[in-house]
């Protein structure tokens, strides 16, 4: 239902109505923001990733594709976005995981215990290469479909399969390598 709504919006900004595209951006945003956060770990770069994919947005949407779902389609221009940041600084420090996320219904100990296994799994993420950190974060971050994923990415549907495949083996032998999981 929301994608039908997002094409609305985008016909009535492509037909002048600029406030359209402020209801494309409010249910956008979080999103577009948290991958360029998790790819560049750097609040303000983030926020500047953002604020740069909706203008860019905004110049192109006269070539959006219909076929393909808005969100999809903003998604793979922020993680251009983020890729270049990347390759433009070469940052591919540990990411930042100090901030906890309040789950609902959770003992501290819970809590404590998943904020260090996201923190094990964070920085284990961020030694891989940019080309499978990101198609982790799609998937099982994003909880992206492959075809969805292929999309964003440039890739064939069976390229994302095999790399995603490959990210989970590398991030396995980081981990395995850092003593966080034990090998089965």
């Amino acid at each position: 239902m929301t994608e039908l709504n997002d094409q609305v919006f985008v016909r009535e900004c492509l037909d002048g109505n600029r406030e359209a595209f402020g209801v494309l951006i409010g249910r956008h945003q979080q999103a577009v923001f948290n991958v360029a956060l998790r790819l560049t770990r750097s609040f303000q770069e983030a926020q500047d990733i953002t604020q740069s994919v909706f203008i860019k947005a905004y110049e192109k949407l006269s070539e959006y594709d219909a076929r393909y779902k808005f969100f999809s389609w903003i998604y793979r221009m922020a993680m251009n976005e983020a890729l270049n940041f990347i390759k433009r600084s070469r940052r591919f420090e540990g990411l930042d995981v100090t901030q906890d996320y309040p789950a609902l219904e959770q003992t501290p100990e819970s809590d404590l215990e998943e904020s260090e296994m996201s923190r094990k799994i964070q920085n284990a993420l961020m030694r891989l290469k940019v080309d499978y950190r990101a198609i982790i974060i799609l998937k099982h971050f994003q909880e992206l479909s492959y075809q969805e994923i292929g999309y964003i990415l440039g890739l064939p549907e069976k390229t994302v399969k095999s790399r995603l495949f490959s990210a989970r083996q590398m991030l396995k032998q980081v981990l395995l390598k850092q003593g966080y999981v034990e090998n089965a």
